[in-house]
């Protein structure tokens, strides 16, 4: 079967991939909410835990590349597998981890595994699966598939925490991640690959790409989303708790919650719920619309809506409704990003060329989550952390201006005409 010539879009690849990455994002945007458990346990200094995630962030960005160019001399089905058992294996000996020097060693365990299992060779996979015209909708679908999870996971384990020991919930994730490995048979493997070839190809694609200033402005312009998003999904739920009015009784918010503390677990499922819808509409519209202003507009869109939920009183309806926009932000770069990549410099190395921009989106997580831990210790709240969140999202709402969303073999063909 020739899955880019089939006409539905939902092809095997799309509904593995997606459904991969919607349990290992589950699983990931969980991690915020241990952090009080946690730290309370051990009597840790709110920065240590999250230097932990921050941690897990940068390995998962050093490791997106990796795994993708693993990916495209290997296979996808190999580098996905050993993604998920480096998932299952750092979650499950975090479990008995009771320092913090040992939570953020596993983390690049973790960090690796989250890599491996996550958007750089999964979208590489569905977007080489996909025909040119729906291209970008699969990419939104698959992303949404993330947000999705996100959605699941943040009430899955407020629960759990109810019935169970923090260590208890990371051993139940570590399973999860193990039976993950079950749906990567549904991701077809790659054709026969010359390995001699794919590393001479693939190093002139890399010099080629690095070369380009385009490239260079889509590396620096992905560090605010990463650390906007990683500010928020580790600090968030405690930001929320110190600063937020209590609910009161008989609102709209007081049915679904019943505290600051679960409204903090709410508020990440708010923003993977409508994160789904933002990845589809940004993914159709990438089909149509120049995929540089809608990022563009995307980074405008946060920074406005950073600055009017900190310049208002916090309350369980402000934290709904920023957690609603934001979440409608959330993960659209994905889509567009990987799109504009895969148009600009071909699909044949796209994983790899994405893992570099994407390793710019996790030193920005990297960034967002220590500083959020180490400004909290230091001023004894998170307002410094914010306005430097709307300072780099202006940035990356500017630089995305440039950039030249035109095949670079066209351009090449441009030069010599």
């Amino acid at each position: 079967m020739n899955l880019t010539s089939s006409k539905s879009i939902f092809t095997p690849i799309l509904i593995g991939g997606s459904l991969i990455l919607l349990i290992s994002f589950a699983i990931r945007s969980t991690f915020g909410l241990f952090q009080i458990p946690i730290a309370e346990q051990f009597l840790w200094a709110r920065s240590e835990f999250s230097l932990a995630i921050a941690i897990q962030n940068l390995a998962w960005g050093i490791g997106t590349p990796i795994f993708s160019a693993f990916a495209e001399k290997y296979g996808d089905r190999k580098a996905i597998t050993v993604g998920l058992l480096l998932y299952a294996l750092g979650v499950f000996i975090s479990s008995t981890a009771s320092s913090p020097e040992a939570h953020q060693f596993l983390n690049i365990v973790i960090g690796f595994g989250i890599a491996g299992s996550g958007f750089g060779p999964i979208l590489a996979v569905v977007g080489r699966s996909a025909s040119p015209e729906k291209r970008s909708l699969a990419l939104g679908i698959t992303t949404a598939s993330g947000s999705a999870g996100q959605v699941v996971g943040p009430p899955l384990a407020a629960y759990l925490l109810n019935l169970m020991p923090w260590s208890s919930v990371f051993v139940v994730f570590a399973i999860i991640s193990l039976l993950t490995i079950v749906l990567v048979p549904l991701l077809k493997s790659n054709p026969k690959i010359n390995k001699k070839q794919v590393e001479e190809n693939l190093s002139d694609a890399l010099i080629e790409a690095i070369k380009d200033p385009t490239y260079i402005m889509l590396f620096l312009g992905f560090f605010s989303c990463g650390f906007q998003l990683a500010f928020i999904t580790a600090h968030f739920p405690a930001f929320i708790v110190e600063t937020s009015s209590p609910i009161v009784k008989g609102t709209l918010i007081s049915l679904v919650c019943n505290s600051v503390e679960s409204l903090g677990a709410l508020s990440i499922a708010l923003i993977g719920l409508f994160n789904i819808l933002g990845s589809l509409a940004a993914g159709a519209l990438g089909k149509n619309f120049t995929k540089k202003y809608l990022l563009s507009m995307i980074y405008t869109g946060r920074t406005i809506a950073a600055i009017t939920f900190i310049m208002l009183p916090i309350t369980p309806t402000s934290v709904a409704i920023f957690s609603i926009v934001m979440g409608s932000l959330w993960l659209a770069t994905v889509p567009l990003t990987s799109g504009i990549i895969g148009y600009i410099y071909g699909l044949k190395y796209m994983g790899t060329l994405y893992g570099i921009v994407f390793l710019s989106h996790q030193i920005g997580s990297f960034v967002g989550v220590w500083l959020g831990g180490l400004f909290y210790d230091i001023y004894g709240s998170y307002n410094v952390v914010w306005w430097v969140g709307i300072g780099v999202g202006a940035f990356s709402a500017i630089i995305h201006l440039p950039v030249k969303e035109t095949p670079i073999e066209k351009r090449k063909s441009y030069n010599f005409a």
